[in-house]
């Protein structure tokens, strides 16, 4: 066993996954356990030497980011429900939290194994990570003087007393908890890690004349300089400094009794988000019991707040963002964008999309192409207006600039801004604000519900009449994380289609308007009917003997009522095929409920965010894209849409595509009963990696060659051979 596969066991072996609820004798795992399981799919990729190096350190950034806004959010989550559920189900939310406090846990001890481990392979390339003990005669000076000149005056040290009311702590922040010791009197006092004005990671000079790259991170050089932060305010003989940190309740309240602008609302939320409950409390575990005695009752860390004990550094999340100063190899290679066939440089966009649809799939092409559109409807003397949902955009978003030079060109344009996008509430008020500003018609959506569909339409008029230009998508129109998440757009001028995407705008400003809607589905009127009617209809099929195939690409399946459906439909005979990126509470491969039913789990470079339905349709497949994931929430609660695709080139690309990443026995994890995210393995023929396949086919538009044969389903497979026996 090589060294790969020794730290990926002992992650695998990391049980975390193995609490199976049922509810009306139907296996289903919750969704803050399987997001465990999830995360440690991410651990997994920091710990696979396979992995470049920088990489791997930056999947520990992602993994303590991610932990961080599972914290926030989910955790959050289940305490509620512990404080306001009925006392018979309290018991189940508490015993709950204590899952997911073991499960994480016993993820931050592989954290910590990985990080170590990485931490080693840097040093044979000549990058240190050093502590402030590690750090010789002339690296301490360049490091005090950093600290005189950039540190110190960002420093608001608090005296810690049980006395003293704590001020509001960020949670995106690290602290130092300091003790001050002179004779038998201590002192506590507290300090923010200035980060974002600062910088995580300070190259300083390196030691003697060896060829290397040395870091030390913010929070040591504080540590070393110490002194000159309570110099001549008090005798101090000796202190300590451990790092600790606070996740908060990251949920927006809205009292609607307010009568106030919906910008003002959120932006007051906001501020209280900063002042709400601590759900987690992570410290140093080298600290002393007395001062951690201290610090839980001074901040009133609660009972049902997860405490963790941790390494010496958090905010690890920080990893994210660590340069190479090494070789390029250390990174992944980057990948040539793609030219898309139906996109010919020399013609008007609007003549390409209305000689056939065009598919764009992202990273491996362009967003461009979504901003050259907006660019050329402002300029267009035949468009008369722009419509457009903004769930998140870039900090230096180029699609605002098209939207504003529209109107300067006399377009009319409406733009629906949610405000409510978890993380970026504030930057969608700034948005919202300059669009307003620029003469941008913008709304605000339906309170309570959240939009997230990811729609644009462009309304030209052609031979005397509106023709519209339509884009249905599956990620957020954002330049940045089209580079990062994979992600599908459809561009249509199919002109019904267009029209249901005309109602479902005039349902966002308008929302006492009902409408019908008979190709699009659209949450929270349509798509869990419309979804629940389509794998029923695959389940008759198999029952009348007939080909039913169902194959389901999402970031996430927790809804208890399409889960129900699935395993009816797998009792039936029909064969299920799942890519479920995060979260999936659905439990492949029981007998006589799910054996017909297979799933798997892609963590690679890119990020898996495109929500795909395909349904066999007895030969007639049915394939749809769109925002909606199969969660309750995306079904019921906010407004999603989904698209049919009636191109055959696109249809076929899309099937390819879910083809190839059902071959992938690289970066492929299987989803089962066990969930220990087990790798799937190559049997025979060549090593399939998807992300890297689907960009060799796009280029080519050949599809590799696999050696997995489709499996049948069990329920159909014995009546053929039963059917054979009568014979």
């Amino acid at each position: 066993m090589n060294d790969t596969e020794g730290l990926l066991n002992r992650i695998l072996m990391n049980d975390v996954t193995l609490h199976i609820v049922t509810d009306n004798n139907e296996p289903y795992i919750p969704k803050e356990i399987s997001w465990l399981d999830f995360n440690q799919r991410v651990l997994q990729e920091a710990a696979n030497k396979q992995v470049p190096l920088i990489e791997r350190l930056r999947y520990l950034g992602i993994f303590s980011n991610n932990l961080d806004e599972f914290f926030r959010v989910r955790v959050a989550d289940v305490r509620r429900l512990i404080a306001f559920s009925a006392s018979g189900e309290k018991a189940e939310y508490k015993q709950l939290l204590q899952n997911i406090q073991n499960g994480v846990i016993k993820l931050q001890d592989e954290f910590e194994l990985v990080y170590n481990d990485v931490i080693h392979e840097l040093q044979k390339r000549g990058i240190y990570l050093v502590n402030e003990k590690q750090i010789d005669a002339r690296q301490a000076a360049f490091v005090e003087r950093f600290f005189l000149e950039n540190v110190l005056p960002e420093l608001d040290p608090i005296m810690l007393s049980d006395n003293q009311s704590i001020p509001a702590l960020n949670d995106e922040s690290i602290y130092l908890a300091i003790s001050l010791k002179h004779e038998k009197n201590i002192r506590y006092a507290l300090i923010e890690v200035p980060t974002p004005l600062v910088g995580r990671f300070i190259q300083i000079p390196k030691q003697n004349k060896r060829r290397s790259k040395v870091f030390i991170v913010l929070d040591n050089i504080i540590r070393h300089c110490l002194p000159a932060v309570f110099r001549g305010l008090f005798p101090i003989d000796s202190y300590e400094a451990y790092t600790i940190k606070f996740t908060r309740d990251a949920e927006i309240r809205l009292d609607e009794g307010i009568t106030q602008t919906f910008i003002d609302k959120m932006s007051q939320s906001l501020k209280q988000r900063s002042k709400a409950d601590a759900v987690r409390f992570v410290y140093d575990e080298a600290m002393p019991a007395e001062m951690l005695s201290f610090l839980t009752r001074c901040f009133k860390v609660g009972k049902y707040d997860s405490q963790i004990a941790g390494g010496r550094y958090h905010n690890s999340k920080d990893f994210m963002s660590f340069p190479n100063v090494g070789p390029k190899y250390l990174e992944f290679k980057p990948l040539p964008q793609i030219l898309v066939k139906a996109i010919r440089s020399n013609d008007n966009l609007f003549s390409c999309i209305r000689e056939k649809d065009i598919l764009l799939y992202y990273p491996y092409h362009s967003f461009s192409h979504i901003v050259e559109l907006l660019r050329t409807a402002a300029i267009d003397p035949a468009v008369t207006e722009i419509k457009m949902c903004l769930y998140r955009v870039a900090r230096n978003s180029r699609i605002i600039d098209a939207l504003i030079n529209a109107v300067h060109n006399q377009k009319q344009v409406t733009v629906v801004v949610e405000l409510q996008a978890r993380f970026d509430e504030q930057a969608n008020i700034s948005w919202a604000q300059r669009l307003t500003e620029g003469g941008v018609n913008v709304i605000f959506g339906i309170p309570g519900i959240k939009i997230h569909s990811k729609l644009i339409q462009i309304s030209r008029i052609e031979q005397g009449k509106t023709c519209y230009y339509s884009h249905i998508g599956t990620g957020n129109f954002n330049e940045k994380t089209a580079r990062l998440y994979t992600d599908f757009s459809l561009l249509t001028c199919h002109q019904e289609i267009g029209e249901e995407v005309a109602k479902v705008f005039d349902f966002l400003q308008y929302t006492y308007r009902r409408h019908k809607f008979n190709r699009l589905m659209v949450s929270p009127h349509t798509t869990r009917p419309e979804i629940s009617r389509l794998i029923e209809q695959e389940t008759e099929n198999a029952r009348k003997g007939l080909p039913a195939e169902i194959t389901i690409k999402c970031n996430n399946l927790v809804d208890r009522q399409i889960i129900s459906k699935l395993y009816k439909a797998s009792s039936a005979g029909v064969s299920i095929r799942l890519i479920i990126r995060g979260m999936c509470s659905l439990v492949p491969g029981v007998p006589g409920v799910s054996e017909n039913i297979r799933a798997i789990s892609i963590v690679d470079r890119y990020l898996e965010h495109p929500r795909v339905y395909s349904f066999h349709n007895n030969g007639v497949p049915k394939i749809y894209i769109g925002s909606a994931d199969l969660m309750t929430r995306n079904l019921d609660y906010r407004v999603e849409v989904c698209c049919p695709i009636y191109d055959e080139a696109a249809r076929k690309t899309i099937m390819d595509i879910l083809e190839i990443q059902w071959n992938d026995n690289v970066k492929a994890r299987i989803i089962n009963r066990v969930h220990t995210n087990q790798m799937v393995k190559r049997k025979s023929g060549p090593n399939i990696r998807s992300q890297e396949a689907i960009q060799t086919y796009l280029a080519s538009g050949k599809l590799p060659r696999f050696t997995q044969k489709k499996v049948k389903p069990k329920k159909l497979q014995r009546r053929k051979n039963s059917h054979k026996s009568k014979k």
